[in-house]
């Protein structure tokens, strides 16, 4: 998504609870969202056990983003919980991914995708912590 889409969005999009939403924080969440995504759909296909859960974690990570662009009737909690739900996916894939890393380079690259997607919503998590005190 690009500046404008963002400026539009943090101009129109305003909703109680979250009148300052850090949307720069917001669109790395998304990208990182995006990336793990794509990262676990690859990793997926693969002929190891990680494929279960980097799907799973491919599906929450898109859920995730779809939820934080569309944003109408999204609460801070609601929103929390569902970053919270993201990192929790986010982790297990990339727990699942690294018992097979050093064999595979797509498996090494999506548990490198899944940490940045935990960070990016954990960076989200705070901006919203801080926005709440």
């Amino acid at each position: 998504m690009d500046s404008m889409m963002m400026d539009m969005m943090s101009k129109d999009m305003q909703m109680p609870g979250m009148e300052m939403m850090d949307m720069a924080a917001m669109q790395a969440c998304m990208d990182a969202c995006s990336a793990c995504e794509q990262a676990c759909t690859v990793c997926s296909m693969q002929m190891m056990d990680c494929g279960p859960a980097c799907m799973n974690c491919a599906d929450m990570c898109n859920t995730m983003m779809r939820g934080m662009m569309r944003m109408q009737g999204m609460t801070p909690a609601v929103m929390m919980s569902m970053l919270d739900a993201c990192m929790a996916m986010c982790q297990y894939a990339m727990d699942k991914c690294m018992e097979h890393a050093d064999m595979s380079e797509v498996c090494k690259m999506c548990a490198q995708a899944c940490k940045a997607c935990m960070d990016a919503c954990e960076a989200m998590r705070e901006s919203m912590m801080k926005m709440a005190s």
